[in-house]
């Protein structure tokens, strides 16, 4: 397991994101977690708030600095858990492009600028910047614009139905227990427990990985075995 790491994220306040930092500081090789918000949060034990302008034109700037600041300190790992929600389909496809790729990719470029080499982006099942559909489209096209970052270790992380999540409808988990396969439920707890565990246990590999439902749903079970790991 990786030892001693901190991570930076974006989106930990949203349902997933908090989903993961409570995974990440389960685990008591995380010396920190750095969440990056627009406004300030409540304190708690491990975790620095950062507040910063995701609209201003040096996001990555003001992203990378801080980056270097916290790898002075030892290992640390990116998350970015940035999703509109239910909202979208409020959303025009220029603002979805706007948060997903515009605020995203700056996080990402920041991160990748300041030397973090692992990134974890998360996505969405269905994800093509080719698909006719406008959601799984702009979502492509952030997985795209991150990939072409660099990063040495890509972790992507496609979920289907969120259960467990505010912004799920009861009526959609139950139709998404119907769906099989990567458009079907999982649960956000396990979603927050796989990005946990592919930075406690994959953050020294290289390459891209893409993890629907059923990976994560694997990852997030190995991880609760792991010496190590949180029960």
């Amino acid at each position: 397991m990786n030892q001693d790491f901190a991570v930076i994220v974006l989106g930990g306040t949203g349902q997933v994101g908090g989903a993961a930092v409570a995974e990440l500081l389960a685990i008591s090789a995380c010396r920190e977690v750095v969440m990056v918000t627009r406004k300030p949060i409540a304190s708690r034990s491990r975790v620095r708030n950062v507040v910063l302008d995701t609209a201003s034109a040096d996001f990555a700037g003001h992203t990378a600095a801080l980056a270097r600041e916290i790898l002075s300190q030892g290992p640390v790992s990116a998350v970015s858990c940035v999703g509109v929600g239910s909202g979208s389909a409020r959303w025009s496809e220029e603002e979805l492009q706007r948060l997903e790729i515009g605020v995203v990719g700056a996080f990402a470029r920041g991160c990748h600028d300041a030397g973090i080499a692992q990134f974890c982006l998360l996505s969405a099942a269905g994800s093509s910047a080719r698909s006719r559909l406008r959601y799984a489209r702009v979502m492509g096209m952030k997985e795209d614009a991150v990939r072409n970052i660099g990063f040495t270790r890509l972790a992507i992380f496609r979920p289907g139905i969120i259960v467990g999540n505010a912004h799920t409808p009861a009526w959609v988990a139950w139709l998404g227990s119907l769906v099989p396969g990567s458009f079907g439920n999982i649960d956000q707890r396990i979603l927050g427990r796989s990005i946990a565990a592919e930075i406690a246990l994959h953050s020294r590999e290289a390459g891209e990985v893409t993890r629907e439902n059923a990976a994560m749903k694997k990852l997030a079970a190995e991880f609760k075995t792991a010496p190590g790991a949180p029960t």
